[in-house]
C-alpha cells in the first residue's frame, strides 16, 4: 500500500558523500525531512553492512550509489522506491530491482538541460566560426575579411543534424526552434511524423552525416551504437563541418576522428571521449580545429540544484500517493542511456 500524505516513510541517502554534501544543502534537507524520516547526516556509500536498510522504504541515490543486487535487496525488505538524483540508473538498478517491482525515478530530464544548453552554444559558435576567428584574432590577424575566409559562415539556414531523439536530443531540438536552421534527425526509433512534431526532418544516419554543417550526437551507449561514427561516416561529412559529442565517448571511433581532425578538414567539439581521459599524447588536445572539454556539459556547480529539486519533487509525489513524473520503465532501458 502506498503511503498517505500523513505518513513519513523511512528514507536513506545512498550515494557518494561529496554528492550528498553538494546537492543537499540545509534548505533542501529541511524540505526533504518534511516528507520523510531520514538521518540527513548519514550517507550509505557501502550497503553490504548497512543496518538502516532493514526498514528503509525509499532510497535516495545519486552518483556513487552501490549496485542494488539481490543480496542488497534481501537486506531491505521494506524498500519500495528508488529516487535517483542523477541521470542514468543503469549503473545501480539491477534486474533484481525490476523483479521486485520497485518504483524507480530519475532526474535525467533535469540533467538533460545543461547538456542541451552546452550543445546549442556549441552549434551556434560552430556555424559562426567563433573558435576559428577567435584564434586568428588572438594571433593579431584582425584585418582578414572573415566572409572571404569563411564563405557562408553564420547560422542562417545552416543544416544541423541530431543523432538520437533522447531527452537531450529533444531538448536541443526545442531550444533550436527560434533559430533559422534546417534541422535533421536520425533515430531508428522515431518515424517521419514524430520527427516533424519535434521540428526536424527524419533521415538516415548516412544522409545526415553528408548533409549537415553540424552533426550533434545524442544516442545512448549500446552495443549497436558503439563506433556508429566511424571512419566511413566521418568521411561523409562536408569539408568544414563540425562534429559535437556530448553523449558517450563510445559512439565515436576515436582513432578515426583523430585521423580526420589532424587533416583539418572537419572540426570537432568533444566533451566525452573513449577512453576518458584521453592519453596525454593525443593530438585532440592541441588541434586548433578541436575543442576538447573534460565531460562538463552535464550538471555541475549550481546546475546540480535543478537535479535536487527534481528529486525532491518526486519524493513529495511518492509521499502524496501520486505517480512519479519521471518514472523509469524497465522496457525503455534497452534504448536509453
Amino acid at each position: 500500500m502506498r503511503p498517505t500524505p500523513t505518513t513519513r516513510p523511512r528514507a536513506l541517502f545512498a550515494m557518494g558523500r561529496r554528492h550528498r554534501d553538494t546537492m543537499f544543502p540545509p534548505a533542501e534537507i529541511q524540505r526533504l525531512t518534511a516528507y520523510v524520516d531520514i538521518d540527513p547526516d548519514h550517507v550509505a556509500e557501502d550497503l553490504t553492512e548497512e543496518p538502516a536498510l532493514e526498514d528503509v522504504e525509499i532510497l535516495i541515490t545519486s552518483w556513487g550509489c552501490p549496485v542494488l543486487d539481490e543480496e542488497i535487496l534481501a537486506r531491505a525488505p521494506a524498500l519500495k522506491a528508488i529516487v535517483h538524483a542523477a541521470g542514468s540508473v543503469k549503473h545501480h538498478v539491477t534486474q533484481a530491482c525490476w523483479d521486485r517491482g520497485l518504483l524507480v525515478s530519475s532526474a535525467a530530464a533535469a540533467n538533460a538541460v545543461p547538456v542541451a544548453e552546452y550543445t546549442v552554444a556549441a552549434i551556434l559558435f560552430a556555424n559562426k566560426r567563433v573558435l576559428d576567428i577567435g584564434g586568428l584574432y588572438r594571433d593579431h590577424r584582425a584585418t582578414l575579411d572573415w566572409s572571404q575566409q569563411f564563405p557562408g559562415f553564420g547560422n542562417y539556414r545552416r543544416t544541423v543534424g541530431l543523432v538520437g531523439a533522447s531527452l537531450v536530443g529533444r531538448k536541443v531540438l526545442e531550444l533550436l526552434r527560434p533559430y533559422d536552421l534546417d534541422l535533421l534527425l536520425a533515430d531508428p526509433h522515431v518515424d517521419a511524423a514524430q520527427a516533424a512534431e519535434l521540428g526536424a526532418r527524419h533521415v538516415d544516419l548516412d544522409e545526415l552525416m553528408a548533409r549537415s554543417d553540424v552533426v550533434s550526437l545524442h544516442a545512448p551507449a549500446l552495443p549497436e551504437t558503439e563506433h556508429m561514427v566511424d571512419a566511413r561516416r566521418l568521411s561523409l561529412m562536408r569539408d568544414g563541418a563540425t562534429l559535437i559529442n556530448t553523449a558517450r565517448g563510445s559512439l565515436v571511433d576515436t582513432d578515426a576522428l583523430t585521423a580526420e581532425a589532424v587533416t583539418g578538414r572537419i572540426r570537432a567539439v568533444i566533451d566525452v571521449t573513449e577512453p576518458e581521459v584521453l592519453p596525454a599524447t593525443s593530438p585532440l588536445y592541441s588541434l586548433p580545429n578541436v575543442l576538447l572539454t573534460p565531460h562538463i556539459a552535464g550538471s555541475l556547480g549550481g546546475e546540480l540544484h535543478r537535479i535536487t529539486s527534481s528529486a525532491l519533487d518526486e519524493v513529495e509525489r511518492y509521499c502524496a500517493g501520486e505517480p512519479f513524473a519521471h518514472a523509469v520503465h524497465h522496457a525503455a532501458l534497452a534504448t536509453s542511456a
